[in-house]
């Protein structure tokens, strides 16, 4: 099975990547952790939107390989890859459907209130969720760089509201 983790910045989705790994025993793949470990020693100050997605679609290539081999063992693929975007995350169903993978999104639907607060505390404590730091100005982005998922779109998935 692959479990796509959707929701807007501070939503949670690592967090909850973790315990749904608790659960199914799954593996979890977090772009953030891929793009820090990679990708950021890199960017110079200029490097902006573009940089990152072309970075992000390479990993992606990469991650779509193990996610096969992981379907091949039984083995659950967890991806907290962000997923802002319908066609983001149609790629992703496309790639299951094409492979007779099973997917389930699972949707955080929390307040901009509690997510913006989660963000500058995860900023202050730098824990285990932690790989770079979100700005308002970079959090104000991904509020309107962000589509919600219909509820078409999430079909029997799972969504998690406060």
């Amino acid at each position: 099975m692959i479990h796509l983790i959707v929701g807007n910045t501070g939503s949670g989705k690592t967090t909850y990547s973790t315990e749904l790994k608790r659960k199914t025993n799954g593996i979890i793949f977090s772009i953030d952790k891929w793009n820090k470990t990679l990708f950021l020693a890199d960017k110079k100050t200029g490097d902006g939107l573009e940089w990152f997605l072309e970075r992000i679609d390479r990993a992606e290539k990469m991650i779509m390989e193990l996610v096969q081999q992981l379907e091949n063992s039984k083995t659950d693929s967890i991806l907290d890859l962000g997923l802002s975007k319908f066609e983001h995350r149609e790629k992703f169903r496309k790639f299951a459907d094409s492979n007779g993978y099973e997917l389930k999104i699972h949707f955080l639907d929390i307040s901009k209130e509690t997510r913006l607060e989660r963000v500058m505390k995860r900023n202050n404590e730098k824990g285990a969720t932690y790989e770079f730091e979100v700005t308002k100005e970079n959090f104000g982005f991904m509020e309107s760089w962000f589509e919600k998922p219909s509820v078409k779109e999430i079909g029997d998935g799972v969504i998690v509201a406060e």
